[in-house]
């Protein structure tokens, strides 16, 4: 999808990326911004609001994410502590799910709703499932092209004043392409692995009824920061072509 439309305003046969002005994709840009904004502000009320709910089991994350992984017999991932604030995540490489202080520690519903989301991340790569696999393949390439594509954009800019050319510019949008497919890819990862969670959870009988209501709502408020990203990755490829049509 990002190749043709690419390959379609580099040839000029897009008349929406044509006509697209730079004020217009700025601006794009501006209330996806203001949109993450919202959105990271209210996730972190939605953890402070179910961070103060008890487990009706009294387990903590760590020990709910073992009796979930257990369950579900992945029996080579260990459950370890890291440090920070909502720095859950699930690591492939050697196969742990690493869980925050409040997270590792806590007994509350936010504590088990994110402690079984990054289970279910656990579950995927046990299972082979399929976006996963293709988000890790990714890893390495979105980490290259995150960290120079904009400045072979900016400096491709500079240089079409002089050679005319604009390929260095197009060479940066595809590689910004690039990292906006893996957060397009990442959404139903996302998503995934807070059904899988959710599944669970209503399942094993510890969550039910408002409880599992909250943690549902904690969990959707999470991915939404996901879907906010890939808005923002599409926002600013956007923007980038509206300044290179400017300077064709």
């Amino acid at each position: 999808m990002f190749l043709s439309i690419l390959q379609a305003s580099y040839e000029g046969q897009s008349q929406f990326l044509s006509n697209l002005t730079t004020s217009e994709a700025f601006l794009m840009v501006v209330i996806v911004g203001v949109a993450g904004f919202i959105v990271q502000a209210r996730l972190r009320s939605v953890v402070s609001k179910y961070s103060q709910v008890p487990m009706p089991a009294g387990l903590t994350g760590a020990e709910i994410a073992e009796k979930m992984l257990r369950y579900n017999g992945v029996n080579d991932v260990r459950v370890t502590h890291t440090g920070g604030y909502l720095t859950d995540h699930y690591d492939p490489r050697n196969k742990t799910v690493n869980l925050s202080d409040e997270v590792y520690h806590g007994r509350s519903i936010t504590a088990a709703a994110i402690a079984c989301h990054e289970c279910g991340h656990a579950l995927q790569h046990a299972k082979g499932y399929a976006p996963l696999k293709m988000r890790s393949a990714l890893v390495p390439l979105v980490q290259f092209s995150s960290t120079i594509s904009t400045w072979l954009v900016i400096i491709g800019l500079i240089m079409t004043a002089s050679s005319g050319s604009q390929m260095l510019c197009w060479i940066g949008v595809g590689m910004m392409c690039v990292s906006a497919l893996f957060s397009i890819i990442t959404l139903p990862v996302e998503y995934n692995a807070s059904d899988r969670a959710l599944a669970w959870l209503e399942q094993s009988g510890l969550l039910f009824g408002e409880e599992l209501q909250g943690a549902k709502i904690s969990l959707r408020w999470a991915a939404r920061t996901y879907l906010v990203a890939a808005l923002s990755a599409i926002a600013s490829i956007l923007y980038y072509i509206s300044l290179i049509n400017r300077r064709r």
